[in-house]
């Protein structure tokens, strides 16, 4: 019996978990794999998750000589790889290609261009990178999770994995988690690769205001990526803070649904977990963007009074003096998180998983017809 198959192209976990949040919402009808990078971070995501996937040596492009070379060399490789991938699924049924953004996209889409496979273009940021401006212009269709001015993109809200929902009350996630059920909790996520300069300017901040924290009970769900737990850990631990800290969590959604408010880089995939589980969060965007599109991923959630913003000025001081007073006031001031959480709930659950399913569906070749 014939089976669909859909194969998702994107690197790293900014494209891979809305990969698995679409997948979830396919159905049993639908087979799925996974075509990512080959860095090791992607695999372990993919294989933490159970999903099926196969690597490609892409490269991301870059416009100097080294970084052109590198895209180059590994360009018709990763293309002639995909394209076996799409012929060996389609001995079972229709392929649909799902390209989810970043450099594993591009020779993925290209693949599938070269063999005549529907192409579903899914934009998670709100400023498109290159691949995806590209990949548009030969797309089946193509969506957009956040919303784009001044391309006709349709839009179809945030998209969210069921693993980042949080899964029970704020007392049950808390124990989960090893935290104490009754006491508030901040949480703080720099995301999946973690984020070294809120690491710091969160130390800076306990420094300055562990008698704060102590008094109001606060304890903390630190997730600091590979290499940062343990500075973070004895930060914590000078101060007399409970804290739990890890590299890296795969069950984001306990972490979500245990915390009071949280601290978070800006990524398309942390501003759609805060929004869904309506967490007051201060996002502060990664510095080194030129266009800017973290921050500009957060804003619809700022103008709707329903999320704060601030800076990561790289320097754990000067992020301290912009940053530190509008967190220290998100800590103390319960009204304002009750405010930031009413506002998040007014604006409803995010249904992009399933309307880029459905996509799928509406692109998906009819029985007897040619792909």
């Amino acid at each position: 019996m014939s089976q669909p198959t859909v194969l998702f192209g994107g690197g790293t976990g900014g494209h891979i978990f809305p990969g698995i949040a679409i997948a979830e919402h396919l159905g049993s009808g639908f087979s799925s794999l996974s075509i990512c990078s080959a860095r090791p971070g992607d695999a372990a995501m993919l294989a933490a998750l159970g999903q099926p996937y196969t690597a490609i040596p892409a490269q991301p492009f870059g416009l100097r000589p080294r970084s052109l070379f590198r895209f180059l060399k590994h360009w018709g490789t990763c293309v002639r790889s995909v394209r076996g991938i799409i012929q060996e699924q389609r001995k079972r049924g229709p392929v649909v290609m799902v390209a989810l953004g970043g450099f594993v996209a591009a020779p993925a889409a290209q693949a599938a261009r070269a063999e005549r496979c529907p192409i579903l273009l899914v934009n998670l940021d709100a400023v498109p990178g290159r691949a995806n401006r590209w990949i548009a212009r030969f797309a089946t269709r193509t969506v957009t999770a956040a919303k784009v001015p001044g391309l006709p993109w349709e839009y179809i809200q945030p998209i969210v994995r069921a693993s980042a929902k949080a899964p029970g009350d704020a007392a049950e996630c808390r124990r989960r988690l090893g935290l104490e059920p009754d006491r508030p909790t901040l949480m703080i996520t720099g995301a999946s690769l973690g984020a070294r300069t809120i690491n710091e300017f969160i130390a800076a901040f306990v420094n300055a205001h562990a008698g704060m924290l102590r008094e109001g009970r606060w304890q903390l769900f630190h997730q600091t990526g590979q290499g940062g737990d343990a500075a973070a850990r004895l930060a914590y631990e000078r101060q007399s803070i409970k804290a739990v800290v890890v590299p890296f969590s795969d069950t984001m959604g306990v972490a979500w649904g245990a915390a009071d408010c949280a601290v978070s880089r800006c990524g398309a995939g942390s501003v759609a977990e805060a929004w869904c589980n309506q967490v007051p969060t201060l996002f502060l965007p990664y510095p080194h963007h030129k266009d800017q599109h973290q921050r500009l991923n957060a804003l619809p959630l700022v103008e709707s009074h329903a999320a704060l913003l601030a800076a990561d000025q790289v320097d754990a001081n000067l992020t301290m003096a912009g940053a530190g007073p509008i967190l220290h006031q998100l800590l103390t001031d319960a009204s304002m998180r009750a405010a930031l959480r009413a506002q998040l709930a007014a604006l409803g659950t995010p249904q992009g998983a399933h309307a880029a399913a459905a996509a799928i569906g509406a692109i998906l070749p009819s029985p007897g017809r040619a792909e």
